[in-house]
């Protein structure tokens, strides 16, 4: 098994300079030193050769123009409860936010940032929608199937509370529907020019567990990440399961090339004291900790570079005076 000898400190200066006496280490083990008072090393090492390979970070990406995609899913599935009354998840209070308003304004308003034009489509599932009463799994908020773009993350909340007003909450929670939308879109685009992160806020159980993990294997190939926000007090053993960080999510026998899944549960978080600005920062914090990565993961496997990042604007007709 592989076993500690001992380290050694260089500088880049050194290294450069190659094969030679100035790069001739001796390896100590800090843990000999300590116990051994005869103790000199553990050895040397000679450095035969050496190289550099740069580590680009999600900034590089986006300073480089690539653009993130953000689309939001929300759940309007009859066991959230009838919006009309205080002990439904989806009860507009007038005096606060309930806890899809929170989850969607904590995740929404740090990507938006990301997002040059901050139009968002944003979509409900498991809800009879108007005008005949089918049941959707995804469905535009805004009503308008052509167009399901919000304006920013206010359009969004604004389209969600006109949402509960017209459509009946029903069932099932089937999120394969709004996986594999969002993954046609993604599909479509796999040059590094863009990515596309789905905020999925939910309720409860997942109905169609076989189909979304199909969807998440699949889209785990494509250049998108999936947060998950459970809101309530149901058990989320299933979504534990779709974030696959203690065993890789699998289906018919294929394992996911990448993790793209963040699951939180929202009552993690919220403040005893009722602080539901902190809720929403903590929440934001941890819900978006795994993008970076998942976003880097993708653009390493592909061997997409950054593009570099355009200079900056001088305005026509002005000359950049630099003084020294």
């Amino acid at each position: 098994s592989h076993d500690f000898i001992g380290e050694f400190t260089t500088s880049y200066r050194e290294l450069a300079r190659g094969q030679s006496q100035f790069n001739v280490y001796e390896v100590v083990n800090p843990k000999k030193k300590m116990k051994k008072k005869k103790y000199v090393n553990s050895g040397t090492v000679t450095l035969l050769s050496f190289t550099v390979e740069s580590e680009y970070t999600f900034l590089d990406y986006i300073k480089g123009g690539t653009q993130i995609n953000f689309t939001v899913a929300i759940d309007f599935t009859a066991s959230n409860g009838n919006p009309s009354q205080s002990t439904s998840l989806h009860y507009m209070n007038p005096y606060q936010m309930n806890a899809y308003a929170m989850a969607l304004k904590a995740v929404g308003e740090i990507i938006q940032d990301y997002d040059s034009d901050k139009m968002f489509p944003a979509l409900g599932f498991g809800a009879k929608i108007p005008p005949d009463g089918r049941v959707s799994h995804e469905f535009p908020l805004n009503g308008n199937p052509e167009n399901p773009y919000c304006n920013g993350i206010e359009g969004i909340l604004e389209a969600y509370h006109q949402s509960l007003k017209t459509v009946q909450l029903y069932g099932p929670t089937n999120f394969a529907p709004v996986v594999n939308h969002v993954a046609r879109y993604a599909a479509a685009v796999q040059d590094g020019t863009q990515y596309f992160v789905l905020l999925i806020i939910t309720d409860g159980v997942i109905s169609d567990m076989a189909q979304t993990k199909e969807a998440i294997v699949n889209a785990a190939k494509l250049p998108m990440s999936i947060i998950i926000v459970g809101v309530g007090q149901a058990e989320f053993d299933a979504m534990v399961e779709l974030d696959g960080d203690d065993i890789r999510i699998s289906s018919r026998g294929k394992l996911a090339e990448r993790d793209i899944v963040q699951f939180v549960p929202f009552r993690d978080y919220i403040d005893r004291t009722g602080n539901h600005v902190l809720s929403m920062v903590r929440l934001a914090k941890d819900v978006l900790a795994e993008i970076p990565d998942q976003f880097i993961s993708y653009m390493k496997t592909r061997g997409i570079k950054p593009n570099p990042a355009p200079p900056p604007y001088t305005p026509p007709g002005h000359t950049l005076h630099t003084q020294i």
